[in-house]
């Protein structure tokens, strides 16, 4: 489980950290005092053969150490021996009269100079060995060794500290290991518990229930708060899912129960029908349409539809629009007004779909002999296109719905129309990828404008982002009027 690995690891830092620092603590002091354990040794040794008097009797030597200095040693914890290269004592301190063998016998055996740490039962001494030599003509005469020692007692109380250290640092630790093996249950108890709660949700299916408010300001509040966001908008989603699978099933469903009648009429009347033909072709027309925008918002959601950016024109594509609908020989009469000369940065298809379905759906819902007027201008970096129609209008309460995918005000009339619903959705998604905003403001029995605003092209940087919806225009998205 995740507590007793964090136990575990807590632990095991906690552990090398105390490790490194006894270390540290123990090898800093350590050299610094046998640093001046070795140089009192070689002031003193120093001092003694400056001191030591050499006399010869033949072949024979002997040594006399220095009084004053001997007395000086006994009274320290310092000691000095003259030995000759057999090992025989010719000199030694006062306090070392009881002594009958060298200080450091191997390195005076082996012939070895220098410092070394001898044990004598339970006492630890620094003995150092330094040659002593007596110049005859052009050769050195070797008289003796000379070692000088001292008792290491500061040293062998720092080693006992140490090892006290590192026991209770290993108690410490235990300790900590103990106490977090305590305290992990407590503190990991409102994950638990938030792990339980999600996985009956999960099991139920049930999206609508919500983790308890835990009442906390730390992490756990903040994972409580996240996960009861991503049921809502779970929730949400699922909803939306239904509702729409829902809707296509029954726009699919009128059309093809038109087919499926028009075609048992034209069995039982044993020949084809050209006005049940008609029919079957503008539902299969219908059909058609539904499927390609449904596509096409697939496509958009997971983010596969490709989208170019290029300079475009917008009064070039609004003139486009204007000259084919025109050709149609609308019901209504479509104006042109203002129409400024407008770059963008995207896509001339997408935008031309844009506009198309805005005036499409301004030319559907205006009455015979009404009117619909389009104007393009420049305000504060951005393109402004406008589409106002004198039509029957659409309800307060519908707009923030407008679109929502399959939503319709007056939907028998809206099918009636042959539209699918799915319009509005299209156009919006269209703004959005260009980082515009689309808006809408509409009275009933007065008419709707629909206002598109987009960055308008600037070489130089980057498009300004999109200004916020204004009253009456409400938060949009993706459906038809």
């Amino acid at each position: 489980m995740i507590r007793d690995r964090l136990t575990a690891i807590y632990t095991a830092i906690f552990l090398f950290a105390f490790v490194a620092y006894t270390a540290v603590v123990y090898a800093v002091p350590r050299t610094l005092l046998l640093r001046e354990i070795d140089s009192s040794l070689e002031d003193t040794a120093e001092l003694v053969l400056a001191g030591t008097q050499v006399y010869q009797n033949r072949d024979l030597y002997s040594l006399i150490i220095p009084t004053q200095e001997a007395d000086t040693f006994r009274r320290a914890n310092t000691f000095i021996m003259v030995v000759t290269p057999e090992g025989e004592i010719l000199a030694r301190s006062d306090n070392l009269r009881d002594f009958t063998q060298p200080l450091d016998p191997g390195a005076v055996t082996e012939g070895l100079e220098g410092l070394q740490t001898i044990s004598y039962g339970e006492q630890v001494i620094r003995v150092l060995t330094a040659a002593v030599q007596v110049e005859e003509e052009d050769r050195s005469q070797l008289v003796g060794y000379l070692q000088v020692a001292q008792v290491m007692e500061e040293f062998e109380t720092f080693n006992q500290l140490v090892i006290a250290a590192a026991f209770l640092g290993l108690a410490a630790a235990t300790a900590s290991a103990f106490v977090a093996t305590l305290i992990s249950p407590r503190l990991f108890r409102p994950l638990e518990e938030i792990a339980r709660l999600a996985g009956q949700i999960s099991r139920a299916d049930d999206l609508s229930r919500r983790l308890p408010d835990t009442g906390r300001d730390d992490e756990i509040g903040q994972l409580t708060l996240a996960l009861n966001q991503t049921l809502a908008r779970l929730e949400e989603l699922f909803t939306a899912q239904q509702r729409f699978l829902a809707d296509v099933s029954h726009e699919l469903r009128t059309p093809l129960t038109t087919i499926r009648g028009n075609v048992d009429l034209m069995r039982r009347m044993g020949g084809a029908d050209d006005v049940s033909l008609d029919d079957i072709e503008a539902e299969l027309e219908r059909m058609t349409r539904l499927v390609n925008d449904l596509l096409l918002l697939a496509r958009a959601d997971v983010g596969s539809l490709p989208v170019t950016t290029e300079t475009v024109e917008m009064d070039t594509l609004l003139l486009d629009v204007y000259r084919q609908v025109k050709a149609l020989r609308p019901k209504v009469e479509v104006t042109l007004e203002e129409v400024d000369q407008v770059q963008v940065t995207g896509d001339s298809d997408r935008l031309k779909q844009l506009i198309l379905n805005l005036v499409d759906n301004a030319v559907k819902y205006t009455p015979a002999g009404g009117q619909v007027f389009l104007s393009l201008h420049k305000d504060e970096g951005y393109a402004e296109l406008t589409v106002r129609d004198t039509g029957i209008g659409i309800p307060e309460e519908d707009l923030p719905f407008i679109f929502d995918r399959f939503y319709r005000v007056d939907k028998a009339r809206a099918r009636a129309h042959g539209g699918s619903g799915l319009g509005l959705s299209i156009a919006r998604w269209i703004v959005d990828v260009h980082k515009g905003t689309l808006t809408v403001d509409s009275k009933v029995g007065e008419g709707t404008t629909f206002t598109v605003r987009l960055p308008l092209r600037s070489p130089s940087s980057e498009p300004p982002e999109a200004p916020p919806a204004q009253h009456n225009q409400p938060s949009l998205a993706p459906g038809r009027r």
